[in-house]
């Protein structure tokens, strides 16, 4: 927010469109943290009788939240340059139009890093997807200072189309980070994990088999739900202590697990749901 609130400056004096695309997206930027922020807050509140699992699919929302928020200043950016293209401005104090792309490049370098990080170290899409935000936001702003350079050496409409070219990088961010955070709002997950989770859990003593494995995200936390077939001649406590072992194993060897519920299932039912 400071980088665009600096940058609102020199572009109230140079009147660079491509700044103001630049600006414009580094506000929609900061604003992202909003939403992320308050879902963060609410994901620690307890699980009530309604709400049984927690407040983690708040970050979902979240998510969409700053995907909407990114597609609205690709729209903003964008008329902005083809208004321009069509009503030319003089753009003064490229000295200054310099500065700020600079300035903005480093400083959305600066919060891609730590948000992308952080992103990885909890598990959240959310806030990985808007580290690659500001990374791209960087980027758009080094592009600002090509515009400068162009206006300099005669080129006018440098400018305006260094705004077009920034508006169709925030699109390709929307495409990315929209498609990964729809994906988990419904439950869409790396192909992989169940097979891994199968894997380690198999290899348990006393497991016959695997049958199913249903898992999903809430929030940055993922869940599993795991079918296990066992012996039928087995009581009721050593079926206990095999379920207990296998989510041990679980938690221990798929870091990236929050919580694991295990279902023992005599052969014979292997693979059937209990609902059925």
């Amino acid at each position: 927010m400071a980088t665009a609130l600096l940058q609102a400056v020199i572009v109230y004096y140079s009147g660079s469109v491509a700044l103001l695309a630049d600006t414009i997206h580094n506000v929609g930027d900061a604003l992202t943290a909003v939403p992320l922020w308050l879902a963060f807050h609410m994901s620690t509140w307890k699980p009530t009788k309604r709400f049984t699992y927690g407040y983690g699919r708040v970050e979902d929302l979240a998510g969409i939240a700053v995907v909407l928020t990114i597609l609205f200043s690709a729209v903003l950016a964008g008329y902005e340059s083809i208004s321009r293209l069509f009503h030319p401005q003089v753009v003064q104090f490229l000295w200054a139009v310099v500065a700020a792309s600079l300035i903005g490049f480093a400083g959305n370098e600066i919060v891609a890093v730590f948000r992308i990080n952080v992103g990885n170290e909890i598990g959240s899409a959310a806030l990985i997807a808007d580290g690659h935000h500001a990374r791209i936001d960087g980027l758009t702003s080094l592009a600002v200072f090509f515009g400068a350079v162009g206006v300099y050496f005669g080129f006018p409409l440098a400018d305006p189309l260094v705004g077009l070219v920034i508006t169709v990088a925030i699109l390709r961010i929307v495409w990315g980070s929209g498609k990964e955070v729809f994906t988990r709002a419904i439950d869409g997950i790396d192909p992989a994990i169940p097979d891994e989770i199968r894997d380690a859990a198999v290899h348990t003593e006393g497991v016959k088999d695997v049958t199913e494995v249903r898992v999903r995200w809430i929030g940055h936390r993922l869940h599993a739900e795991v079918n296990i077939a066992a012996d039928p001649e087995l009581s009721v406590e050593a079926g206990h202590v095999i379920a207990k072992e296998v989510r041990h194993q679980l938690l221990h060897h798929l870091t990236y697990l929050s919580n694991a519920v295990i279902h023992v299932d005599p052969p014979v039912h292997r693979g059937k749901s209990i609902t059925t």
